[in-house]
């Protein structure tokens, strides 16, 4: 048994038993945080407003529009659903502010016919200070976020 020497398992030896590692929860709060473990940590989602822009490239006007998550708006022929956004908290760096959104568009179905029909052209999230990770792409309409208003402990 040549191979015993050089620390290599050999068919009769015994596997060596495995070793325990302990390892830090880092899903509990911080000492001193009132917060339950796993808690939601700032405003509740369904009370967050987003701020998303919209610009209609065609004739150059833009707008605002607030959404709670699971609302839309439509906005001409586009519609803007919002699912979630996010905000990091004032302490950490460096800032970013998120939105889960959903974007339709209604177009016709051919050029020889006048019927609409919708289409989603984005689904995804959207970053204030980001703007190049995900971009609506649509030869009409741009969409992207503003703000996530929404407030932390200790604010």
């Amino acid at each position: 048994m040549a191979l015993g020497g050089c620390g290599q398992d050999t068919p009769d030896s015994e596997p060596e038993p495995e070793k325990s590692v302990a390892v830090k929860d880092t899903t509990a709060p911080a000492a001193g945080t009132d917060a339950p473990s796993g808690a939601e940590q700032g405003t509740p989602m369904a009370d967050r407003v987003a701020t998303i822009g919209i610009i209609n490239k065609r004739n150059n006007l833009s707008q605002d529009v607030e959404l709670k998550p699971g609302e839309s708006k439509r906005v001409g022929s586009v519609t803007v659903k919002l699912e979630a956004c996010e905000k990091t908290p004032p302490w950490e760096e460096p800032p970013e502010t998120g939105a889960f959104v959903q974007v339709q568009v209604q177009e016709r179905i051919s050029n020889d016919d006048d019927d609409m029909e919708w289409h989603q052209i984005f689904s995804g999230w959207l970053f204030k200070n980001s703007p190049s990770l995900n971009v609506v792409e649509h030869p009409v309409y741009d969409v992207w976020v503003k703000d996530c208003a929404m407030s932390f402990p200790g604010e």
